[in-house]
């Protein structure tokens, strides 16, 4: 009967597992042995137990990573579960945006901040759950725009509500068409392209409608001219759907118009569908009637509602879905913006503290310029503070490889000499010189410590990575920065308060007495031979 393949396995195990037992009580009874010519007896046992406990400590120290990846069971990639399950449709990835900013605004202090994404949040969730369709129309106050929202109006199928708002920014408008389950809400925005500094204001106005719009409409009445362009360009950039209406077709000939359409189409080719640019007449000119009133000519705005429905009908969901999911994005982007910028200030109040402990250490206890790196500019729980803040756990010995790998491109590019140097020349015109080098090692040491501390949060900023340019490229980005004369200039008019005018107030025993003072006791003796120096009885 063959024997299964795993007793073979196991015994040839078992085998090694002897002759390693045997070797190591051989090479045991080796060493007692040589021991024993070279020591007392009553030595030898001490000595062997250390020399082997200490060998299997260094042993199992080393083992010790092999064996706890070892007793880790391999995940099958298939059977791991997502933390998060990606989402089934657009709907649901909103709902998970919405979601990770409820966990956004937890983290923002600000209350001011916290409670205006709050509440553009709660209209965001409204506008998810309500589901209307916002068409947004868009154009200058020349173009005929507002006519042809008056002449949509009155074209459309069903019924039209009253105006939901108004404003002297724009006006709002719900109504049904057939065919189509949800409210169509039809937005006229202020006249864009306007001079001074009100027609600036209604168009910001209206550039943030149409950031919440389902469904975009751009009215010209001719070619698009390069201001025209330029609006185009940015609301086809937003990612929403958008139609090009040229209007006061009225005013050409059919040739005229077929032409003007065909150029707007080829100026829009990479950014809308051919069929997306519709001619319309919003506000028809009158026809002369010989002997009577003048005959007033429907609007012409048929092949821009059917395009409006047909688009509606087909894209409908998917441009509510869309837009929703867009303003969820751009929500969680001004969360984290707002997180990113408060982040930013608590490390720099940290940056702050230390680099005036730094300065405080130099004051203290002066060392030489080779040690000053270690000792203040680059501080390992600096380091540990600035990644709690970020949202990173730091041991002592990660922090203090990370800060010495800092301070070490600071020695390579020479910033230490540098940044000294640059202290010197500006502090040397206001101190004496027996105070000169403290306060420039103490505000040295403090400046260094500023742009170590900046340099980290950028690595903290990027998500723990140097970026393309590496290490170097952060600490001579932030060098450049932090010797720019208004950088500079505001550091030291701060240093000077905090450690310059505290060492001038500070008097120093070893410093000599200034040429003409007196003593307390009286008058200054003439100087007069030496003498040795008496002892004291």
């Amino acid at each position: 009967m063959k024997r299964p393949p795993r007793l073979w396995l196991i015994a040839g195990i078992a085998l090694g597992a002897l002759v390693a037992i045997v070797a190591v009580l051989n090479a045991i009874s080796r060493l007692i042995w040589d021991l024993q010519t070279v020591l007392p007896y009553w030595l030898v046992g001490p000595v062997a137990l250390l020399l082997f406990g200490g060998g299997a400590l260094v042993i199992g120290r080393l083992a010790w990573p092999w064996l706890r990846d070892l007793r880790r069971k391999p995940q099958n990639p298939a059977d791991a579960k997502p933390l998060i399950e990606p989402p089934g449709n657009r709907q649901e990835a909103a709902q998970q945006n919405l979601a990770a900013i409820d966990q956004l605004l937890e983290r923002i202090r600000d209350d001011v901040q916290r409670q205006a994404l709050q509440q553009e949040r709660l209209r965001v969730e409204t506008q998810l759950q309500r589901g209307d369709l916002v068409l947004v129309v868009f154009g200058s106050g020349s173009v005929g725009k507002t006519s042809l929202i008056r002449a949509l109006l009155r074209q459309v199928v069903g019924e039209v509500g009253a105006a939901m708002g108004s404003t002297r920014a724009s006006s709002s408008y719900r109504l049904r068409l057939r065919g189509l389950s949800r409210s169509l809400v039809l937005v006229d925005t202020p006249g864009i392209l306007e001079a001074g500094a009100a027609g600036l204001q209604r168009e910001q106005v209206a550039r943030e409608q149409a950031a919440s719009a389902d469904l975009l409409l751009l009215v010209v009445d001719g070619d698009l001219r390069a201001a025209e362009m330029e609006v185009f360009l940015a609301l086809a950039s937003l990612g929403k759907r958008l139609i090009l209406v040229l209007n006061k077709c009225d005013l050409r000939g059919e040739a005229e118009e077929s032409k003007l359409l065909d150029l707007l189409r080829n100026r829009g080719a990479a950014r809308i569908a051919p069929e997306d640019v519709v001619p319309a007449s919003a506000s028809p000119q009158s026809v002369p009637m010989p002997g009577g009133k003048p005959l007033q000519v429907e609007p012409e705005v048929e092949p821009l509602l059917r395009r409006i429905a047909s688009v509606l009908h087909r894209d409908g969901e998917d441009l509510i879905a869309d837009n929703i999911l867009l303003q969820s994005r751009r929500l969680s982007d001004t969360g984290r913006r707002l997180l990113g910028e408060q982040r930013l200030r608590d490390a720099e109040r940290i940056i702050d503290r230390y680099m005036w402990i730094s300065a405080g250490v130099l004051v203290v206890t002066p060392l030489p310029v080779v040690n000053l790196l270690g000792t203040a500019a680059v501080n390992a729980q600096m380091v540990i503070e600035i990644g709690r803040i970020y949202g990173v756990s730091l041991s002592k010995t990660s922090a203090q490889e990370l800060a010495l790998s800092v301070g070490r491109t600071l020695a390579s590019l020479g910033v230490i000499q540098g940044g000294l140097g640059l202290i010197g020349s500006a502090l040397s015109l206001n101190l004496p010189a027996l105070l000169l080098g403290k306060a420039v090692q103490a505000v040295g040491a403090a400046w260094l410590t500023r742009i170590a501390g900046r340099s980290f949060t950028t690595y903290f900023q990027q998500d723990q990575d140097w970026g393309d340019g590496g290490l170097q490229e952060v600490v001579q980005h932030q060098y450049d920065l932090n010797r720019r004369d208004s950088a500079l200039r505001q550091f030291l008019d701060l240093a000077i308060r905090r450690v310059v005018e505290p060492l001038q107030r500070v008097k120093d025993p070893q410093l000599p007495p200034r040429p003409g003072l007196r003593s307390k006791s009286g008058p200054r003796s003439k100087p007069g031979p030496r003498s040795e120096p008496q002892p004291e009885p």
